[in-house]
């Protein structure tokens, strides 16, 4: 007989902690092997995760709701049929007997996954389940009970760095940490301090308290700025994966110098290839889409414009070796990015093909964790709403994403042979391109930009 670990897997690259958000078996279920066992909820993906070994569920360590760090232990598999189940096991089981009584001091819910690479938000239906408690050893709360990702960040470091930081009055969440997850490191800090950067302001005292944050959510600069509910309002708590994407696109805006630029797009040309030959595609079961087309064109041109194709370390540069495309795909329950690994080695057909299943298995929660990881560039998709064009937030630690607004008929100016000008319907489209100005100028981004133009306008047939 064999006792086989299930641990909380990373979900995305620096992810370093995750929700059970549900126990699909329960305790004494015989499962199969790569069998879903439970769910987990990320700020990147809500994921179905498979048992790793055939057997019987003969512990669960970990119950629904609760966020504990990347592998840690969350249930015990036994190879063999006969496996006991001790009773304090059995008094964990999140079916079969009500959960521990709270301790005396107030619970600290979860706090946000540490900052990292994280897709643009989108809007979340499903309601939030009551905040998680935390094992008493990691948690870290602020004085009202919650976590806010400041104090994550302080907790995060190490006891020198918070005794360096005090030394200078310096705010540790003002450093970009080069540490796993985002933490900041010694040389982090004194590199900080040695650049001269200015030491932390003491804030003047706060307003009297107004309506406390919700548990969980990302606390507001000032309480005095916080929205009071009116009469007739509805209040929702935020749901796990809006509570973290919201920590998280504060996070990028804070780390990277935002810059986008913005090039039209005549796709007239990819029009009449998608014509002559959308029926050839479905044969082969994929569809050929615009968005096809683009994710070519992106991942192609970045092997020649290398800072694109990046990430920021502290003071150094990573150019990436592969080109893995991240597309946001739009849930019901919030926005993943899954990803497109060494998309310049594929076909207009891998690609599309790629693309269908990915999104297929995104929507069915059966996404693999390393189908999440690893991006190098990102592309997500406003058009397909309608939208004329968006300003992505860029998803970090990448340098560069990707916007694609509504793909349409508009009126363009052509100039015809004789060189006069006329007025004709022409399928077009805006694309926006954020980028990290702290490494990608204006000239490198509008130059790959123009070749992502110029070959969507000049597709070769050949390559279809």
């Amino acid at each position: 007989m064999a006792r086989i670990d299930v641990i909380m897997p990373q979900m995305g690259e620096s992810i370093a902690e995750g929700t059970l958000s549900k126990w699909i078996k329960k305790l004494g279920d015989e499962v199969k092997r790569d069998e879903p066992i439970f769910e987990i909820s990320t700020d990147k993906v809500d994921a179905e995760i498979p048992a790793p070994s055939a057997g019987v569920l003969a512990e669960i360590k970990v119950q629904e709701g609760q966020t504990v760090p990347v592998q840690t232990v969350v249930a015990v598999i036994e190879t063999e049929k006969g496996a006991a189940i001790t009773p304090s096991t059995a008094a964990r089981a999140p079916a079969s007997a009500p959960p521990p009584a709270p301790p005396k001091a107030s619970p600290a819910p979860a706090p946000a996954a540490a900052p990292a690479a994280r897709p643009a938000p989108a809007s979340v239906a499903a309601p939030s389940p009551s905040p998680a408690m935390r094992p008493a050893a990691t948690a870290a709360p602020g004085g009202n009970g919650t976590e806010t990702a400041d104090e994550r960040l302080r907790r995060l470091s190490t006891p020198l760095v918070r005794k360096i930081a005090a030394e200078h009055n310096v705010d540790i969440a003002t450093i970009p940490g080069s540490g796993h997850a985002g933490r900041v490191t010694k040389k982090d800090i004194l590199g900080y301090i040695e650049s001269g950067a200015p030491a932390a302001v003491p804030l003047a005292p706060s307003a009297p308290a107004g309506p406390s944050w919700p548990p969980g959510a990302p606390a507001a600069t000032n309480p005095a700025w916080e929205a009071t509910p009116w009469e007739g309002d509805r209040v929702e708590p935020m749901s796990r994966i809006r509570q973290l994407t919201a920590e998280h696109m504060i996070f990028s805006r804070r780390t990277s110098a935002h810059v986008t630029s913005f090039y039209e797009v005549d796709f007239q040309h990819i029009a009449n290839l998608r014509a002559a030959h959308k029926a050839l595609y479905e044969q082969r079961g994929a569809r050929l889409t615009y968005l096809g087309f683009i994710v070519k064109a992106v991942a192609d041109n970045l092997r020649r414009h290398p800072v694109v194709n990046a990430a920021v370390r502290g003071t150094s540069i990573i150019y990436r070796g592969q080109i893995n495309i991240g597309i946001a795909v739009a849930l019901d329950w919030g926005l993943i990015v899954p990803v497109i690994k060494r998309a310049d080695e594929l076909s207009l057909l891998g690609i599309a093909k790629t693309m269908a299943d990915l999104a297929e298995r995104a929507r069915g929660k059966k996404l693999k964790p390393d189908e999440i990881q690893n991006g190098t560039f990102t592309i997500t998709n406003p058009g397909v709403f309608g939208s004329f064009i968006g300003v992505p937030i860029i998803n970090q630690p990448q340098v560069a994403i990707l916007g694609v607004g509504a793909i349409e008929k508009r009126p363009k100016v052509v100039t015809l042979d004789d060189g006069t000008d006329v007025i004709v319907p022409r399928v077009t489209a805006m694309l926006s391109m954020t980028y990290d100005h702290r490494i990608v100028d204006g000239a490198d981004a509008d130059r790959y930009f123009a070749d992502v133009k110029k070959m969507l306008e000049s597709y070769p047939e050949a390559a279809v």
